[in-house]
């Protein structure tokens, strides 16, 4: 239904996000985190089913802990991560296009024979790594 009076609309930065982390993991301070299948914020790895949300702003460890029981704090934008091993690393003819997540701090030119989920769009490419569009 349309609006017929005013409305106090909430609104977010859309940067930084609180998400529960997945059960038995843990995601380290500036690693690449993804959201599983289920939505719980995990550490990228090589799977097909994750979802590539932003950079973790802390360390959390929810290893002993079910899923939920822990938030991380998630921040999205670009940022720097390691170039994957000559056979798949990211040149310059890349710029623009997606890249695929190897660990998480790892990204790769390709999807590793359909094996990786997609990090972000590659912003740029330097001597210290990739920059990714992330989240």
């Amino acid at each position: 239904m349309a609006l017929a009076a005013e409305r106090g609309t909430k609104s977010r930065d859309g940067k930084t996000f609180s998400r529960p982390v997945a059960a038995a993991v843990k995601i380290y301070q500036g690693g690449l985190t993804c959201l599983s299948a289920t939505g719980y914020a995990t550490p990228g790895a090589v799977a097909t089913t994750l979802t590539a949300d932003g950079v973790a702003l802390e360390t959390v460890d929810n290893s002993a802990g079910a899923a939920g029981a822990l938030n991380v704090e998630v921040e999205k934008g670009v940022f720097q991560f390691k170039n994957s091993a000559a056979a798949d690393a990211i040149t310059r003819a890349e710029v623009g296009d997606n890249c695929y997540i190897v660990d998480d701090e790892t990204v790769a030119k390709t999807d590793g024979a359909a094996t990786r989920s997609i990090a972000g769009k590659i912003v740029d490419v330097d001597a210290q790594g990739v920059w990714v569009a992330v989240g």
